[in-house]
């Protein structure tokens, strides 16, 4: 048997491998050390291997889906070892004592679960694969629990942006490849070849060329030859449901980068947590396709200002009726996830009940369409959606008449197949009952012919079925002429059998056999024939999945009080009432109210500079207008009164502090890596938050990069901008930015206590109230009174030399004067006047001045 083992093993290769014995899949050696510490089992030993007792674990297999739902989550793979042959094969093959043969029938990895209890319900499942070829690179993406299938055309830049979109559950990459990186699984390089992934997707879709499908780049085809390989490896040649590959542009969506996903917490929060994420505040779906299409939405924006007004077309129809959109989202709840169901029986992991809810999933979006067909002026999206819901009539009559109304999961017991369905399996089934019946006569009959009241005939798997007594009263049975046979005994029972009961137990177990085996041909017959149509049901459950979505939208908006939102095609954000759907929710939940706000950016007023104390809502105000954009281009409504906005092809936040020590990079690093990619990639039509940008390092050196920052952005970029600062020397760029306008969230002082408004109002803020937080924060009284010395001091010495910008119009010049920490001697000012500032940067006007200083000092 460890022959077999260690063959396998080698097999599995970085697998955990389940190896099957009976009723456990047990684990040997390292395996069965890793399992018991992560699964809290007992380690056992047991034999001898290689001088050294083989430690082994088991976890039995009809609790096994459990086991392995916490291995893979702990981020291990696993390789299933079945019994491949029959006891009775292998003993033909080699006697008795033949060790029954095994094989790996399937690798278990986080991107390839099609399981219920392994996967989330309302988030999709992605296996992504990275190619490369002809000096370019894509993804390949699917979902193997629904068959969604995505080939991404991106490039270096925005790789990473697209992995951070899908939020990948395995990433896989050549092993010779330049983004192993990113990879969370290497795959051998001739996997990755264009041609042979072209082949494979011509092959898997029955189709002479892809033109159909759209044009995919050689790294998009190598991509998806990568990905096809290894869905196969897993799958052991038998490959799952592959939907047509649908080709993406990173063009047609508003570009995300990670950094900004993960500041604006769209789909999950910093911590990896739905909860308080912008889709959990959004989501009100009824169905698990729908809330995984919603996170689809949210994550990838629209950049097709027909298709977003579409969807908000779509919206509004069940926005203003409710009582449509009640009856709909009543029956959507209703409804099974058919895609999944679809994408089990694709896999081959199929059962009766998944048969059942595509009966159910299909009955009820055709009765859906019906009524949907009765209404007055659709919108064009709905009767898009319409004919998708219908069109599987005879699948649904086919599986109405073959099966019972509540299929079980488990096939094996049967039961499944509905009476009348087949006269045949119905005659067995009475030949099973009248045994079943003349077995229940006989225990009677030997009740009274015995006189033991106490006796049972009963059933297990290895006896079959026997007569049972209590061991008070086997002494009449165990004589020879009694026409009892001993079987088995017990504590405190005997058992026995008789040529009788034989006789009407093999009619019994052989009606029994013939009727599984004819329940489960009709399973197999069945499954065929829901698969020959997995396109059309792939639709239905995508039709369904957008119904929900759109009505669970339009339940948001009525619910919160929402607005369309109108697009245009020029640069403009105008959002009247804004507000931030993710806080209001926590506020309302408080007992509070959440203040709204304008904002209004156009090519006069494109870069607001937001001032103020912090605790003021500078940071919410700035987030709440990304994500207005985000739900606009998603096809929802948004939390505001009213909403006009221009495309954002790029959304950029760089908001709070965080740091990746892992790879050498502190906050203040970081925060420069971000705001250098916004610099490099936004254009006149991209959306970016930037907040507190340079306060991580040196006083005059961040102020010097923020101003630096905001001429960036202002003269090259030209995007719509918020910029929150505490560097109040800032606003004086107002005086030559033409496009920055000034802007503060209120606060005031009353009798010493701070009063946060959180109220925008034009102008800079008067001050920063930075003593005031830090009382309010809780800092001890006398820090707070040594601060407030500390500050007047430093307040008079600037007062003293005429402000740290006293008369100073550009940025060099400025940042020099600045470090000016008393008045300049004469000699200083003259040879100030003989440099070029203005050509000079900040850094080497600050070191010009420093070594005049030092020469100043020496005479």
């Amino acid at each position: 048997m460890m022959v077999q083992y260690l063959g396998l093993k080698a097999e599995a290769e970085d697998c955990l491998l389940f190896y099957r014995m009976g009723d456990f899949f047990e684990l040997f050696m390292e395996d069965a050390k890793i399992a018991a510490a992560v699964l809290d089992i007992a380690l056992t030993a047991r034999g001898e291997h290689e001088g050294q007792p083989i430690p082994m674990c088991g976890v039995p297999v009809h609790a096994a889906e459990a086991y392995l739902a916490r291995l893979i989550k702990a981020g291990h793979r696993v390789a299933i070892a079945e019994q491949i042959e029959s006891p009775a094969a292998a003993k033909a093959r080699g006697g008795s004592k033949t060790l029954v043969a095994r094989g790996i029938v399937r690798v278990v990895t986080a991107g390839t679960l099609t399981e219920e209890a392994l996967l989330d319900a309302r988030a999709a499942n992605w296996c992504v694969a990275i190619g490369e070829a002809a000096g370019g690179v894509a993804i390949a993406a699917v979902d193997v629990s629904t068959g969604r299938f995505e080939i991404v055309e991106t490039d270096a830049l925005g790789l990473g942006a697209e992995l951070a979109r899908l939020a990948a559950a395995e990433v896989i990459a050549s092993d010779a490849g330049t983004y192993t990186e990113a990879a969370t699984s290497l795959r051998p390089r001739a996997d990755f070849d264009s041609a042979a992934g072209e082949a494979a997707l011509k092959r898997i879709h029955g189709v002479a060329t892809l033109d159909g499908f759209g044009q995919f780049s050689r790294a998009g085809l190598a991509a998806a030859g990568g990905l096809i390989a290894y869905v196969g490896h897993t799958a052991k040649g038998s490959l799952p449901f592959l939907r047509p590959p649908r080709g993406i542009r990173t063009a047609h969506a508003m570009a995300i980068d990670a950094a900004t996903r993960e500041s604006l917490e769209l789909t999950c929060t910093a911590s990896g947590q739905r909860k308080g994420s912008l889709l959990d505040t959004v989501d009100r779906t009824v169905t698990g396709a729908g809330a995984r299409l919603l996170a689809a939405d949210i994550g990838a924006p629209l950049m097709d200002r027909a298709t977003i007004e579409a969807r908000h077309d779509l919206v509004q129809h069940f926005h203003d009726d409710a009582a449509a959109r009640e009856r709909l989202r009543a029956t959507l709840r209703a409804l099974p996830d058919i895609g999944r169901a679809l994408g089990r029986l694709a896999a081959g992991r199929g059962s009766p009940r998944d048969l059942g809810q595509l009966r159910d999933g299909l009955d009820g979006a055709w009765t859906l369409g019906e009524r949907l067909d009765g209404l007055l002026a659709p919108p064009p999206l709905l009767t898009e959606l319409a004919p998708s819901l219908r069109g599987h009539g005879a699948l649904i009559d086919l599986l109405k008449r073959a099966l019972v109304p509540s299929p079980p999961i488990d096939a094996a017991a049967g039961g499944y197949i509905a009476g009348g369905y087949d006269a045949s399996l119905d005659d067995l089934r009475d030949a099973g009952a009248g045994g079943r019946r003349a077995i229940a006569a006989l225990e009677a009959e030997f009740r009274a012919s015995t006189g033991i009241t106490t006796l049972k005939i009963r059933h297990n798997g290895v006896l079959g079925y026997h007569v049972e007594v209590p061991a008070r009263s086997a002494d009449a049975l165990m004589r020879a002429d009694s026409g009892f046979t001993h079987r088995q005994t017990l504590a405190g029972v005997v058992r026995f059998n008789t040529p009788a009961l034989h006789d009407v137990a093999a009619k019994v177990t052989q009606a029994g056999a013939h009727a599984l085996a004819a329940e489960a041909a009709h399973l197999e017959d069945l499954t065929a024939a829901a698969l020959a149509t997995r396109e059309g049901i792939a639709a239905t459950a995508d039709a369904l999945a957008r119904l929900d979505v759109a009505t669970a939208l339009a339940e948001r908006a009525a619910e919160g009080h929402w607005a369309r939102p109108t697009l245009v095609d020029h640069a403009c954000f105008d959002i009247t009432g804004g507000r931030h759907p993710v806080v209001e929710a926590a506020v309302a939940k408080a007992g509070g109210r959440f203040v709204a706000n304008d904002c209004s950016l156009s090519e006069s007023s494109r870069l607001w500079l937001v001032t103020g104390p912090n605790m003021g809502g500078k940071s919410t105000f700035l987030r709440q207008n990304a994500l207005i954009a985000v739900l606009a281009q998603a096809g929802s409504y948004v939390p505001a009164t009213a909403a006009t906005i221009g495309l954002v092809d790029r959304l950029f936040s760089r908001v709070g502090a965080s740091d990746n020590l892992a790879r050498g990079r502190s906050t203040f690093m970081v925060e420069m890596v971000e705001t250098a990619a916004i610099l490099a990639q936004a254009t006149p039509r991209s959306f970016v938050i930037l907040d507190e940008v340079g306060r991580g390092t040196s006083t005059y050196d961040g102020l010097a990069i923020a101003w630096a920052v905001v001429e960036a952005i202002h003269e090259d970029n030209r995007c719509r901008c918020l910029f929150a600062t505490h560097y109040h020397e800032l606003t004086r760029l107002a005086e030559r930015c033409e496009a920055l306008s000034l802007h503060h969230v209120r606060a005031r002082e009353w009798k010493g206590e701070l009063v946060l408004l959180h109220e925008l109002s034009t102008g800079p803020a008067d001050r920063s109230y930075g003593l005031a937080v830090a009382r309010l924060a809780g800092m001890p009284p006398a820090t707070v009174a040594r601060a407030k010395a500390v500050l007047a001091k430093l307040e008079a010495g600037r007062a003293k030399t005429g402000g740290l910008a006293a008369g100073l119009d550009d940025l060099p010049l400025f940042a020099a004067a600045a470090a000016i920490e008393e008045p300049a001697t004469d000699p200083v000012r003259d040879t100030l006047g003989t440099l070029d500032l203005d050509a000079m940067s900040p850094r080497d006007a600050l070191e010009a001045l420093y070594r005049l200083k030092a020469l100043a000092a020496e005479g």
